[in-house]
C-alpha cells in the first residue's frame, strides 16, 4: 500500500510503525474471510482491509477521527484471525492500538459513551471493585429487559448467580515446588479471573508445583492493562502495565526467574507485546522487553515439564481463544497436553473465528457479540461434548452463558488427571 505521510509525520513512533504495517499490506482480501465482524455485518469497512483504508485516510490527514471511522473500528474484536491469515504479514494489532489511541485523544464521544467506558475502566481492572459490581448487576438483573440502552442489558446480563469467595492463593506470596525444584516462575493472577473464578488459579498453582515449579505471585503485580489500552486508554494501559514489570523484575533481581506465566490468554498476548509498548521509553524499555521474553502462556510452559500421561476418557471440545491462537500464535499445545491427559479432544467447525467475548466487547457491542456466541455454542454443542475447554476466562464466560455443558479452564482439567481435585463446575 502506498503511503503518503510527511517527514515531520514519520518522527512521531507511533505514525513510523503505523507507516510500516500499512506499506506492508497489498489489498489481497485474504483477511475478509476470517474476519467475524465482516462474516456478521456483510460491510467491506467492517472487515481489516476496510478498517485500514479507514486508518490511513486518518492519519495520513493528521486529523481527529471522525463519527464513520470510530463506528467501523469500534466494531473490531481485535480477535487477531487477520493476523494469522494474512500472507503479508501486516500486523494489524499495532495499527489498530494505535487508531484507537488516536481516537481516544481526539474524538469526543457521546456522554453516555464517555461515562460508560470511564466506568468500565475504572471497575473491571480491580477485582475488589468488580466483585462490588458483580453483587450489584445480580440485584438489578430482574430489570435487565426494562433498560434503556442494550449495552446495560448486556451488562446485567453478565453478572453470574453466585461469585466464589476470594482465594488466599491471589496475594503475594511464594508456593514452593514439590520435590525437586526445576523452574521458578510468577504468576499472572489477573483482575476479572480473580473475581470471576478462583478456580483457575488454584488449579494453577497446584499444577505447577506438583511439576517442579516454584510459584511466585510478585507483590505490586495487578491488571495487565489490557483493557484500558484495547480502550485507547494509553496512559492509564502503560501505569497499570508498568507497575507489573516493576513488581516482576524486583522478583527477578530477588531470586530470579525463568517465567511469567500467564493463564488468561487476553492478558498473555498484552504483556508478551510491553516491550513494543515501552519501546521508546529509557527508563523502561529494556526491562519491558526482558518481562516479554519472560511471558508465556501456561501451556507453552507446561510442554516444557513432564506432564504424566492419564486416561481420563472424557470428550473435551477444545475453544481456541483467539488471543491465543492468534495473538500469541500458540494452536496445538493445549490440545497436546489434553490428549496426553488422556482426554478424547474434538474441534468446533470455524475453530479460528471468535466467540464474541473479546475483552469489553460483549459489553460494547451486544448485538455482534451474541450472534458470535450463537455461532460458537452451536459448533461446540454438534460436537456432542461431555466437557467445554479454554484458555481464557472471557471465553468460558461467554460460552458458558449459551449453553449448558460445563465449561472449565484446559488447567483445571489437566490439574484434575494429574492428581488434583474434580473441577468443581463438573459436580
Amino acid at each position: 500500500m502506498q503511503t503518503h505521510f510527511t517527514q515531520d509525520q514519520l518522527k512521531d513512533p507511533a505514525i513510523k510503525r503505523a507507516n510500516e504495517i500499512l506499506r506492508s499490506c497489498v489489498h489481497c482480501g485474504f483477511c475478509t474471510a476470517t474476519c467475524p465482524s465482516y462474516q456478521v455485518l456483510g460491510d467491506e469497512l467492517d472487515s481489516p482491509r476496510g478498517r485500514i483504508y479507514l486508518i490511513k485516510d486518518m492519519l495520513e490527514a493528521g486529523r481527529p477521527a471522525d463519527k464513520k471511522t470510530v463506528e467501523h473500528v469500534d466494531k473490531c474484536l481485535s480477535c487477531l484471525a487477520c493476523m494469522s491469515t494474512c500472507p503479508s504479514g501486516v500486523h494489524y494489532m499495532h495499527l489498530i492500538d494505535h487508531a484507537r489511541a488516536h481516537i481516544e485523544k481526539t474524538y469526543k464521544r457521546p456522554l453516555f459513551d464517555r461515562v460508560l467506558r470511564w466506568t468500565l475502566a475504572q471497575i473491571i481492572p480491580y477485582p475488589g471493585r468488580f466483585r462490588l459490581a458483580m453483587r450489584g448487576a445480580r440485584i438489578a438483573r430482574p430489570l435487565r429487559k426494562f433498560m434503556p440502552d442494550p449495552r446495560l442489558e448486556a451488562m446485567l446480563e453478565m453478572a453470574p448467580p453466585k461469585l466464589p469467595r476470594p482465594s488466599q492463593n491471589d496475594k503475594p506470596q511464594v508456593f514452593p515446588a514439590k520435590g525437586t525444584r526445576k523452574k521458578r516462575v510468577a504468576l499472572l493472577t489477573g483482575c476479572a479471573q480473580k473475581a470471576l473464578d478462583t478456580d483457575i488459579n488454584d488449579a494453577t498453582i497446584r499444577l505447577l508445583t506438583r511439576l517442579g515449579c516454584e510459584v511466585v505471585v510478585a507483590k505490586g503485580m495487578g491488571c495487565c492493562g489490557a483493557l484500558t489500552h484495547h480502550m485507547g486508554k494509553e496512559d492509564a494501559s502503560h501505569a497499570q502495565a508498568a507497575a507489573n514489570i516493576r513488581a516482576w523484575m524486583s522478583e527477578k533481581s530477588k531470586a530470579g526467574l525463568d517465567a511469567i506465566v500467564i493463564n488468561t490468554s487476553g492478558c498473555g498476548t498484552t504483556v508478551k507485546d510491553y516491550g513494543h509498548m515501552f519501546r521508546t521509553d529509557p527508563t523502561m524499555a529494556d526491562d519491558a522487553a526482558e518481562v516479554s521474553r519472560l511471558a508465556c502462556d501456561v501451556s507453552e510452559l507446561l510442554m516444557e515439564l513432564d506432564l504424566p500421561k492419564a486416561d481420563m476418557g472424557q470428550r473435551v471440545a477444545y475453544h481456541s481463544a483467539c488471543s491465543l491462537q492468534h495473538g500469541q500464535q500458540v494452536k496445538t499445545h493445549p490440545k497436546t497436553l489434553l490428549k496426553r491427559a488422556g482426554f478424547e479432544v474434538v474441534e468446533p467447525a470455524d475453530p479460528h473465528l471468535c466467540c464474541g467475548s473479546a475483552g469489553t466487547y460483549n459489553l460494547m457491542q451486544p448485538e455482534i457479540s451474541q450472534e458470535l456466541k450463537r455461532r460458537k455454542v452451536a459448533h461446540l454443542e454438534a460436537k456432542a461434548p461431555q466437557i467445554i475447554a479454554a484458555g481464557n476466562i472471557g471465553c468460558m464466560m461467554q460460552i458458558g452463558s449459551g449453553t449448558g455443558i460445563p465449561v472449565v479452564h484446559t488447567v483445571e482439567l489437566l490439574d484434575w488427571a494429574t492428581g488434583g481435585p474434580q473441577p468443581r463446575k463438573l459436580t
